[in-house]
């Protein structure tokens, strides 16, 4: 397959750890222009210094995604650096998982998480849809859940979030078409990805299982956790637990490795003996 990603410029939010951290690195190495965008300089600058070591070409940004300044700013730097903005992958998220009972605790986090999950997409998308316009072309991809799929006790506003985005995504496609590319990826359980340290209950989780799988998952989880190898982790088998975010970036390479013509709107990848219900 000819390469489409060598050439582009790529805008990824949320490149300091997890799929922002893996797909920085192996787009660069097929080529792309890579600008890493993250609250965490120090992260920032390793990632980007060890694409340079190898030849290849990347710049990092400070970015909190829930400033709109910051997040202009970020499509200006990039625009200024490398003449354009092929690609803006809004990858930044949190997942504060919690019941309503939760709010006491959970209520600041909701919060960060509304300003993070979706007005940090919605930023990202006004501040490069006039570049992308004046362009011609370009793609916006939008790291969403299948959380977003069906409400499930325990994920209310996580789930708001990653919905709204997928409204979002659907209306920019209709109001810009043939112009921007709009592709909304919707993994299920990844890892590792830093998301579930974010989780304000851990009995959350639970709300998206099959109710007669919980005592196994649990325990699959521990054992994966603890690093025993077993059917449950190896992609070869159809018992395959829980997605490694390599593969949830090679399938969002995929959906950026296309001719400017071809659109792939939607993407759910799914471990095929994960638990999830929805």
């Amino acid at each position: 397959m000819k390469n489409y990603v060598d050439g582009k410029v790529i805008v990824i939010t949320g490149a300091s750890d997890g799929f922002g951290r893996s797909l920085a690195q192996k787009t660069a190495e097929m080529g792309a222009k890579v600008v890493c965008a993250a609250r965490r300089e120090e992260k920032l600058k390793e990632i980007v210094d060890g694409i340079k070591a190898k030849g290849q070409s990347a710049e990092y940004v400070v970015t909190d995604v829930s400033d709109r300044k910051q997040v202009e700013h970020m499509i200006d730097f990039a625009v200024k650096t490398y003449g354009a903005v092929d690609v803006l992958v809004n990858n930044a998220g949190i997942m504060p998982l919690a019941f309503f009972e939760d709010h006491h605790k959970a209520i600041e986090k909701w919060e960060r998480c509304i300003d993070t999950n979706t007005k940090g997409t919605l930023f990202g998308i006004c501040a490069v849809y006039d570049q992308m316009i004046k362009q011609g072309h370009g793609h916006i991809i939008n790291l969403d859940s299948i959380y977003g799929n069906w409400p499930s006790r325990g994920a209310a506003v996580y789930g708001m979030t990653k919905n709204g985005n997928g409204f979002l995504a659907d209306a920019l496609r209709l109001e810009s078409k043939g112009k921007i590319n709009v592709t909304t990826v919707r993994p299920t359980g990844c890892r590792p990805t830093g998301l579930t340290g974010q989780v304000v209950n851990p009995k959350a989780i639970e709300g998206i299982l099959v109710e007669s799988s919980l005592d196994d998952y649990f325990a699959i989880e521990q054992s994966i956790n603890e690093g025993k190898e077993s059917e449950y982790s190896d992609p070869e088998s159809m018992k395959y637990f829980v997605l490694s975010a390599d593969i949830l970036v090679d399938s969002m390479i995929y959906c950026i490795n296309q001719p400017l013509g071809v659109s792939i709107s939607d993407i759910t990848v799914r471990a095929t003996g994960e638990y999830y219900m929805i």
